[in-house]
């Protein structure tokens, strides 16, 4: 009996003494129990009291607190404790002082919160509201898009990110890209086999579609197919191969013309159904007699067809809105390796339009357009493209796109491309958006099809390297910047690998189009399947920006006016690609290097880093940090040694990059201008570039002109200008949407003489 009352006493003596060990914070995280926190809340309040602290009631009341023994307790319970032990204490006036930091810590909280809804509900213009300039936030739908990514971003902070991952956004280190759709376990991007969309059709979920069978049709499942899973990722839609996936219906209108013709004239014209046809372009009748005359008027009534198509889907990609009916889709098309004669209608078709603008002229923002170039297919004088490469370049000097994607680059070559290869274009690399690009792939075919980024983060290199500019020996400040890249990188690598446990958790059926029909071996899932077996054919990056802050921070000049900086930043960027590569062996994914294309971002590291730092000349003293690895829109150069500069980072840069040239004055009439920014491209072994310039056109009576300066309209008199201009990847109609930091480096670009 004596020896069960003593063991009784010992367990309730144990009980009184447990310490806690964890705590529920209010988001119901779980942390471990640290008792410096009830002592230093309770100096904090001693210190707003005129007797001041007393270490000793300090550590009395934190002993007693933390061995209550409970061994965990929520955050509120503790904060109950103190105010209790306070109250009972000798100091009273220390509990009232306690009770009263706790109150406005509550209303701080929640000030926060209401502070940033406020912004938003009065249409503010700020970071947070123009955070995308594709986005337009002072809708209705553009307003609940905000509400809902302010209130997304902290849940995953609290929730699903790491302690390590977590403390590395707080402190600027890393940035989670669409954070706020983390929750959602969507995808980036995908490139949409359209091929497979016009053939069988597809139920989206909410009715189906039959197959195509004519162009009109193709063109607008092409829309529907890219806004439908628009709605379904977070990132950009693009068609690899537009000019191949559009060409069958080319022939097949045709082929209806002709039955058309047939009923007319009540003849039979079936032998022109497959009639060869050196190209589809439109020609008088007169002095054409008999089934020669019959060929080419079905001709020119299918180019006409074509033409409004065309017409159709490039207006249809500026006016169809996806997310809530607030955003445009963000798309893309590849194309110019076709060269069968329904393909070139296709492609000069889409340049005619292009070239004339929509609605009443304006120039279109979507789809992005990226020509593919490639030897042999359409870049030399007697390549059967090349008239048409021609043209394109005719139609960028206007209108910005096309853009330039270079197949001929080393890294953007597949060993199963052949040129009598029907099918070629499931080899050809492409790409979309600002620059993302997919194409090497570790556990499949090297194919862009049906593949896209699974999520991105990008690395702060800018705040390392100013981390070590007090560290006076130069070899030892780089060592030093180099072990702390490595950290951080792997930081990023396990954060990007836990987005992946989540995402890979989600089922077929919450992507009703993008696991149906379109991403590669998506076909073999059920509904209630997960999309674990087929995810790891997309991509993970880890991107950054600041190369040339970085530089300027570690040796005084950036890499486009100096050597050893140019040396140093190969260096560093290789180093990241080399890790990406362990990273693949490790976590058994793709992972691969990614050229920012920052827009938010440029400005929002800059600002922590000079609240941490000050401002440091040619580093924290301008309102953003450069694009990746860019020479700095501020440094005047010609367009040939940017050229040499940036080449090599495109080979490291696989998932993603692009290199821009500014030009100053009208272009319109100078195709040639961009033509030699493609030749260099080609010398430098480059994968994707664009040309910048001027153009400004009058709302009011359409007039336009590349005046920087233009204000009033010569025309008219309207102060009613568009000006338009590239963001990053995309072009923007009004800089109204556009943030503070982007909106300063608008204005210190420099253009490049060519």
């Amino acid at each position: 009996m004596n020896t069960l009352t003593e063991k009784t006493i010992a367990k309730t003596n144990l009980q009184e003494n447990a310490m806690i060990q964890t705590v529920v914070k209010r988001d119901g995280r779980i942390v471990g129990f640290n008792e410096e926190k009830i002592a230093s809340a309770i100096r904090k309040a001693m210190l707003q009291t005129d007797l001041g602290e007393d270490e000793k009631l300090i550590n009395k009341i934190t002993n007693r607190i933390a061995c209550n023994g409970k061994t965990q307790m929520t955050v509120e319970e503790i904060q109950d404790c103190v105010e209790n032990e306070l109250m009972k204490s000798s100091r009273k006036e220390v509990a009232r002082a306690y009770i009263s930091y706790r109150d406005k810590r509550s209303v701080a909280r929640q000030a926060k919160t209401r502070d940033v809804f406020t912004e938003i509900i009065e249409a503010k213009s700020n970071d947070v509201t123009r955070e995308n300039a594709n986005m337009n936030a002072d809708t209705p739908a553009g307003m609940m898009m905000k509400f809902a990514s302010e209130t997304t971003k902290p849940f995953v902070d609290d929730y699903l990110l790491s302690e390590e991952a977590k403390e590395a956004v707080k402190n600027g280190y890393l940035h989670i890209h669409d954070k706020d759709y983390y929750p959602t376990k969507s995808l980036t991007c995908v490139q949409h086999p359209l091929d497979k969309i016009l053939k069988y059709g597809f139920n989206a979920g909410h009715g189906e579609s039959r197959p195509a069978k004519r162009i009109e049709t193709a063109s607008i499942l092409g829309c529907i197919s890219m806004e439908t899973v628009q709605n379904e990722m977070h990132g950009g839609q693009a068609i690899p191969a537009f000019d191949f996936y559009l060409a069958p219906y080319v022939r097949s209108s045709y082929i209806e013309e002709i039955k058309t013709l047939e009923t007319l004239n009540n003849a039979d014209y079936s032998n022109l159904y497959n009639a060869e046809i050196e190209d589809f372009i439109q020609h008088p009748l007169d002095n054409l007699e008999g089934e020669a005359r019959i060929k080419q008027h079905a001709i020119n009534r299918t180019v006409n067809r074509v033409h409004q198509s065309m017409e159709a889907f490039i207006h249809n990609m500026n006016t169809i809105h996806s997310r809530g009916g607030n955003q445009v889709v963000f798309s893309s098309i590849n194309y110019g390796t076709d060269t069968s004669a329904e393909g070139r209608c296709i492609i000069r078709e889409l340049l005619v339009c292009t070239y004339e603008g929509v609605g009443n002229g304006a120039t279109a923002i979507f789809p992005i357009q990226i020509w593919k170039k490639k030897r042999g297919v359409n870049y030399l004088p007697e390549d059967k493209n090349y008239d048409l490469y021609q043209m394109a370049c005719k139609v960028t000097a206007k209108r910005f796109f096309p853009n330039y994607l270079n197949l001929d680059a080393t890294y953007n070559q597949n060993d199963k491309w052949d040129a009598n290869d029907p099918k070629r274009y499931e080899w050809e690399v492409a790409t979309m958006g600002c620059r993302t690009r997919v194409f090497e792939n570790r556990y499949g075919k090297k194919t862009s099809i049906g593949r896209g980024n699974l999520s991105f983060s990008s690395i702060n290199i800018v705040r390392l390297a100013i981390e070590c500019m007090n560290i006076e020996d130069k070899q030892q400040r780089i060592e030093i910047f180099f072990e702390k890249l490595e950290k951080l990188l792997v930081i990023a690598a396990r954060q990007l690998e836990n987005r992946y446990n989540f995402q890979k958790t989600a089922l077929a059926k919450q992507f009703p189009l993008l696991m149906s029909r379109l991403w590669l071996g998506s076909e073999k899932l059920k509904p209630n399947d997960t999309i674990e077996s087929v995810i790891n054919q997309g991509t993970l990056s880890i991107g950054f920006i600041g190369l040339a802050e970085c530089l300027k921070a570690l040796v005084g000049k950036h890499h486009g006016e100096s050597e050893e900086a140019q040396q140093l930043g190969l260096k560093i960027v290789t180093y990241m690609r080399d890790r990406c590569n362990d990273f693949s062996e490790q976590y058994r994914h793709n992972f691969s290097v990614l050229a920012t294309p920052a827009e938010g971002l440029s400005g929002s590291f800059t600002r922590k880093d000079r609240k941490t730092f000050g401002i440091i000349p040619g580093v924290t003293d301008r309102e953003y940090y450069t694009n990746s690895s860019h020479v700095p829109v501020y440094y005047k150069c010609s367009a040939m040694h940017k050229a040499e500069i940036e080449a090599p980072y495109h080979e490291l840069e696989r998932a993603g990059h692009i290199f821009y040239v500014e030009i100053d004055g009208d272009a319109t009439h100078n195709p040639s201008v961009v033509a030699s920014v493609v030749d260099m491209m080609d010398k430098f072994n480059m994968g994707y570039g664009s040309i910048n310039h001027n153009r400004n056109r009058c709302m009011d009576c359409g007039y336009e002109n590349a005046d920087k300066t233009l204000e009033v309209c010569p025309k008219c008199g309207s102060h009613n200008i568009d000006k338009l201009q590239r963001i990053t990847g995309y072009l923007v109609g009004t800089t109204d949407r556009w943030n503070n930091a982007k909106l300063h480096e608008l204005n210190d670009r420099q253009t490049h003489n060519i």
